[in-house]
């Protein structure tokens, strides 16, 4: 007999798992409706076409391939095979699972471009794949919820994107955390500053694995992509940087003098700040990270990443502003900014935490019991009085003492039993009784919709 296994990195969520995970659904959802953002799907598979050469050489690693359907390996020669993987995959696969929601939604935007309305903002909450090595924190299948707009470049678009996320926090609950603020003007900058000019690309990939390895490490990954010890050298001063906004940018621009495309990523963040503050928004939780990167190659302007504090999880949101995504798909120039929710990390951070409400658990509130036919009948007469109020309700469906009936409603946690007997049949009652404190009443069924509901 075989023994039943999930693949690493994928999980069952069970019935407490999934109360917890549409609180936080839910509470994006809303957050997303409420800045007019509307919802799209797309398919779980995309063609590799579509999915290769966006999230640069080690993204394009993780992408899950799927084998053409039949006999997938009849156009393989023997040549192909002394050729390597990189001969044989174009034969073999068309296919794979989508790595993010990005690029799809790029995709989407150019298909549709006839009917959609721009600035058109979106939201999407579907699973992602990727083929990582598990560990805490990091799944092969995990959701995103992302929220973007494309057709337009006002740095209102950022603005909104801290005010969503801020909002998001605190109705789950979280107070400690930063919002990482960056662009990717100024890391060209940086590059051409350092002498280095060019080489953004493998700049970014590595710095943006300084949190994870420490700066040593990145040194020693910098010097291996080709950058020079003097340029290193000359990084020092942004690893060490702490001071405040104000003081962060005053030296940025000097640090970034003789880079025009460096300053106008610092014009960019001030204006995304002066905009905040003309809604009347303070900069809570916005931590301005010089040395931000974001791993993706398709940034282009603002990026974001945040982070809770006193957890043992990584990132649990990111995202940035794209010129120019729907340019490989045929559509130039059309700029959009988005970000993205980690809902299986804000997952763990919560429970880490301990942070969800009791509410969220909430599934039948009232199972009607009895005990016999006549009772049976009685209760299903009734159970849909108790539903049309909203009430979550359900009868136990076997004919079974009443002492299993109670056991049943307890261990599904179900605050209240209505209880129907031959004094509830005949007076036209329900006998209510809370399993929590034991007590017992009755009350018309009128009474009951309204002690209830």
């Amino acid at each position: 007999m075989q023994k039943p296994s999930l693949p690493k990195g994928t999980r069952d969520f069970g019935t407490l798992q999934m109360g917890r995970r549409n609180f936080i659904l839910d509470t994006i959802k809303e957050t997303f409706q409420l800045f007019g953002y509307q919802q799209i799907e797309t398919p779980a598979m995309e063609n590799l076409s579509t999915l290769t050469g966006k999230y640069g050489d080690e993204g394009d690693q993780l992408l899950f391939k799927i084998l053409n359907s039949g006999d997938f390996a009849k156009d393989v020669t023997e040549e192909d095979l002394k050729n390597g993987s990189s001969a044989i995959l174009p034969k073999v696969s068309e296919k794979g699972l989508r790595y993010d929601l990005t690029v799809p939604f790029a995709r989407y935007v150019v298909m549709n471009r006839n009917e959609l309305v721009f600035p058109f903002k979106r939201y999407q909450i579907q699973p992602v794949w990727r083929a990582d090595r598990p560990q805490k924190g990091r799944y092969r299948e995990f959701y995103q919820c992302d929220a973007d707009v494309v057709g337009t470049d006002s740095l209102v678009c950022e603005a909104e994107i801290i005010l969503m996320i801020r909002r998001v926090f605190a109705k789950l609950g979280l107070k400690s955390y930063s919002i990482k603020l960056n662009n990717r003007k100024i890391l060209t900058g940086i590059a051409e500053a350092i002498g280095e000019a060019g080489k953004e690309g493998p700049l970014c990939v590595a710095i943006d694995k300084l949190d994870k390895i420490g700066w040593e490490k990145v040194k020693e990954e910098l010097s291996q992509r080709g950058f020079g010890a003097e340029s290193v050298q000359k990084l020092v001063p942004l690893v060490n940087l702490e001071d405040g906004l104000a003081e962060k940018l005053d030296f940025l621009r000097k640090f970034l003098k003789s880079s025009e495309t460096g300053l106008k990523g610092i014009q960019e963040i001030e204006e995304a700040i002066g905009v905040l503050k003309q809604m009347g928004e303070d900069l809570s939780h916005v931590d301005f990270d010089v040395l931000l990167a974001r791993g993706l190659s398709y940034y282009t302007g603002a990026i974001f990443e945040v982070k809770v504090h006193g957890v043992s999880i990584g990132s649990v949101s990111g995202g940035g502003r794209y010129d120019d995504l729907t340019g490989v798909f045929g559509l130039p120039g059309v700029s959009g900014v988005g970000f993205s929710f980690g809902v299986d990390r804000i997952y763990d951070v919560l429970d880490e935490l301990g942070l969800f409400p009791e509410e969220s658990l909430q599934g039948t509130r009232l199972l009607l019991a009895y005990f016999d036919q006549k009772g049976f009948d009685y209760a299903l007469s009734i159970l849909g009085k108790f539903r049309a109020a909203g009430i979550k309700a359900e009868i136990y469906p076997d004919p079974s003492k009443l002492k299993k009936q109670l056991e049943y409603a307890s261990k599904k946690e179900i605050p209240f039993v209505g209880i129907c007997g031959d004094a509830e049949i005949s007076s036209n009652t329900l006998a209510v009784k809370n399993l929590k404190t034991g007590d017992q009443q009755a009350f018309t069924i009128d009474e009951a919709l309204q002690t209830l509901v």
